[in-house]
């Protein structure tokens, strides 16, 4: 892995780590039993705003595709997460969602035709073991509705990477006003949702307007523009399995915030988990493991390609 591809790699690992912040914002500071309008309130604001910034509009097909990645990567995947996560401790909905990886190798395969390595797979494996190590305790409630819409989330954010792969991003659009098609498109789905099924909006305090702010502008505009460049650049399943850094956040963020504590079975579950982390972001075959002994022996390693900069650009759509 070149210098280049690891800034990278770390840069979009930024947003599943933020994104970690999410469960105890949504239970510290939140009005409870408002899934969709914390949804609607973390797109759609930052996706007018990068639309004003860049003053970009979609183009031809793209009204429609940018419509279909925003219902997909926000506008149904952020109500599943809050609902998910206020219907489930936190540790419950975290391993739901680490399953991820697991359906973007599986999506890959059918809309990619990127054949999985069992190398990747067992590791997505792992890794949901790892988190679920971490995060799982003997009072893990299984409420069926929240199983239902942390399975349903991952699916869908799945769905909405591998999609965003495969259409890549048009010519002479930059990855901000890419980000506010997919915010705004997904913000403007939420809207007529969020009244018909939660009603008037709720009483918002200070704490929760700073949690707002927090949601839409780090956790939504920020993250989304780094996780839509790294999506654009690095293999999809690399991408994928960046995600376990958002549970593992949410642990660390309530053992020092919230006073859990962290035993040897979760020590031994972040170890797993980081380990599928970083072999999620090695190449698959033989070359790197070759690479790995020559480093290891001193010997001068041949080149690797750098997939951040042969990745092909999209053409025009």
């Amino acid at each position: 892995m070149t210098s280049r591809t690891l800034a990278l790699t770390m840069r979009t690992a930024l947003a599943p780590s933020l994104w970690g912040t999410v469960y105890i914002v949504t239970t510290q500071l939140l009005p409870p039993d408002h899934p969709l309008f914390a949804g609607l309130l973390r797109a759609l604001p930052a996706g007018l705003i990068a639309l004003a910034l860049t003053r970009t509009l979609p183009r031809g097909g793209w009204w429609w595709k940018g419509a279909v990645l925003g219902v997909l990567n926000i506008g149904l995947f952020l109500p599943l997460l809050f609902a998910s996560a206020e219907r489930l401790p936190g540790g419950v909905a975290a391993t739901l969602a680490s399953a991820q990886p697991l359906v973007v190798t599986a999506l890959a395969l059918l809309l990619l035709r990127e054949r999985p390595s069992a190398r990747r797979l067992a590791w997505a494996a792992v890794g949901v073991v790892g988190v679920g190590l971490v995060v799982l305790g003997p009072k893990a409630a299984l409420d069926p509705v929240g199983i239902a819409t942390g399975v349903a989330g991952a699916v869908t954010l799945g769905l909405g990477v591998t999609l965003t792969k495969r259409w890549g991003r048009p010519a002479g659009v930059g990855p901000l006003a890419f980000t506010g098609w997919q915010l705004t498109s997904g913000g403007l789905f939420l809207l007529p949702l969020t009244f018909l099924v939660e009603g008037a909006p709720p009483a918002v305090d200070g704490p929760a307007v700073l949690g707002y702010l927090w949601l839409g502008l780090v956790c939504g505009l920020l993250t989304y523009v780094l996780w839509f460049q790294g999506i654009g650049a690095l293999p999809v399943a690399s991408v994928a399995v960046l995600a376990l850094c958002s549970p593992l956040v949410a642990a660390l963020l309530g053992a020092v915030l919230l006073g859990q504590t962290l035993g040897p079975l979760q020590l031994l579950g972040f170890a797993l988990a980081l380990a599928s982390i970083v072999a999620g972001q090695l190449p698959p075959g033989a070359g790197q493991t070759r690479r790995t002994v020559r480093r290891l022996l001193g010997r001068p390693a041949v080149s690797e390609p750098d997939p951040a900069a042969s990745a092909p650009r999209s053409a025009p759509r």
